[in-house]
């Protein structure tokens, strides 16, 4: 779906409910009613598509407060920095309410709850939004090594260039190029004004008593709805290329394809000195690439499209602590195979002191004539004394409530798993080999530890741990750790499939 498709779906239902209010008589103006049903019923629907998967909101988020964190820290606005990280800590919480608040005030304006409370919520948010998607697409016009706030050393568009290329407004559900987001949220600050200018004028359903119990119920089922999608069980509904019954091996090989396949048309070349920027074809450029030297000119290739959209698909990479690459062993094993995808272990570094004995020798010459009449030089090593020192070693300590969700959940499962002469692993964040040797001690895991990008690790499973089960390159399904089946039932199960 694109977003113009979007647009025109929810522009008919709010016709179509726009028609129905003034067949009922419940409008005051017509337009304002449309504006009501159309804002409504997108934050809704936009709102929807998030609460199926808070978690990636929230990892969103993350994204956009460490890149505050950064843009902030070397202006005079450095006093803000330091509130980033405490937010990226709380990002589960704060993307819980800020799905729910965007749910609920999608009611509130299809109801007409609290007109003028409506209004200005409406508007701030909108506002925060715009702030968000702004920031985002001007990033792009921001070069390497250069702040946000340096506007004098901007240049041109590039892409690559923003830190965050998706604003997340629709989860996985649709992605925006960062400018439409932006675009999107500055036509919405066209009804969140009126709505402010004239809130007398919006239509109400229903008693305000009546009102009242549609925002609080409402409030309430999305709260619990949305932290059952990632707290007790994974998303009802799965948006990311990771779900279930996707071949990995097959969609990774297409990608690749026709990433290869792509051609340049175009360079575009921008003026270190002047700011001029010229756009020129491939064949041209092969002829007059000596006028634009790397050392005056910033180049930009200019591509065709890929035949096959990339996906994350094509960041699957893992690798054992060795560093040697594993991916094609786990996409091309014919088996049944149990991967559990843990993107962080939760853990602190405390240090203890133990003493180091040093001995402190010295060497002694001894000369001695032999009955020949030669003389003979031996040395000897003595010792003079043992001093002793104090060093300091790391000790690893896990959260006990992260430990308890192998020990008491995943080992007994992958412990028959393994019996059966299933293949299980474990792949972490990339972390330091004595953490996850330490974490291996501690859980009584049994199992090999790969390793792979965090990110693509979030993304392949909301759950961490999350237990994924392969077969052929093929994820035949997936599990949150509250969730895990009886081995029994799924011995059943693979033993039928098997057949």
């Amino acid at each position: 779906m694109t977003i113009g498709t979007l647009t025109l779906y929810i522009g008919v239902t709010a016709l179509v409910l726009t028609g129905l209010t003034v067949w009922l008589a419940k409008h005051k103006t017509v337009w304002m009613s449309f504006l009501q049903y159309f804002c409504g019923t997108l934050f809704v629907f936009s709102g929807f598509v998030k609460v199926v998967d808070p978690l990636g909101t929230a990892y969103k988020m993350e994204q956009y407060f460490a890149e505050f964190q950064s843009t902030f820290a070397d202006t005079w606005l450095s006093f803000l920095a330091p509130m980033f990280p405490w937010l990226a800590a709380h990002s589960e919480l704060f993307s819980m309410v800020m799905i729910v608040f965007e749910i609920v005030l999608g009611v509130m304006l299809l109801i007409g709850a609290w007109p003028r409370f409506t209004a200005w919520a409406f508007f701030l948010l909108v506002l925060f939004f715009t702030f968000l998607t702004g920031f985002t697409y001007l990033t792009a016009y921001v070069p390497d090594g250069v702040n946000f706030f340096e506007f004098s050393k901007w240049g041109p568009y590039v892409e690559t260039n923003m830190k965050v290329t998706d604003c997340g407004c629709f989860g996985d559900f649709l992605k925006l190029k960062p400018k439409v987001s932006f675009m999107k949220d500055l036509v919405l600050l066209v009804p969140a004004i009126l709505f402010l200018l004239f809130p007398q004028h919006m239509h109400q359903w229903f008693d305000a008593r009546v009102r009242s119990w549609i925002v609080a119920a409402t409030s309430g089922v999305m709260l619990v709805y949305g932290w059952s999608n990632y707290v007790w069980n994974l998303p009802d509904i799965d948006f990311r290329p990771f779900k279930v019954g996707v071949n990995v091996a097959e969609r990774k090989a297409l990608e690749e394809e026709a990433a290869a396949n792509i051609e340049i048309v175009a360079y575009r070349a921008r003026n270190k000195r002047t700011g001029e920027v010229v756009e020129i074809p491939f064949e041209q450029y092969l002829v007059e690439y000596k006028n634009y030297p790397k050392e005056a000119w910033d180049l930009e290739q200019i591509t065709t499209e890929p035949t096959v959209p990339r996906t994350k698909i094509s960041d699957f990479e893992v690798s054992n602590l060795a560093g040697e690459d594993v991916t094609a062993h786990i996409l091309t094993n014919p088996n049944y195979h149990f991967m559990v995808v843990a993107y962080e272990l939760w853990y602190e570094t405390r240090y203890e002191s133990y003493p180091v004995q040093d001995s402190v020798f010295t060497v002694d010459t001894v000369v001695s004539r032999s009955p020949a009449g030669n003389l003979d030089t031996t040395y000897v090593r003595r010792l003079v004394e043992v001093k002793t020192r104090t060093e300091r070693r790391p000790i690893y300590v896990f959260d006990s409530d992260y430990v308890k969700r192998y020990t008491d959940y995943l080992n007994p499962l992958l412990a028959q798993a393994k019996e059966a002469g299933y293949e299980v692993y474990v792949v972490v964040g990339y972390a330091d080999p004595a953490v996850l040797e330490a974490f291996a001690v501690q859980t009584q895991a049994r199992w090999p530890f790969y390793m792979a990008d965090d990110i693509l690790l979030k993304t392949i499973v909301r759950s961490n741990p999350g237990l994924i089960l392969w077969h052929n390159g093929t994820i035949v399904d997936k599990w949150h750790w509250r969730k895990l089946p009886e081995w029994g039932e799924l011995q059943a199960r693979l033993s039928n499939e098997v057949k």
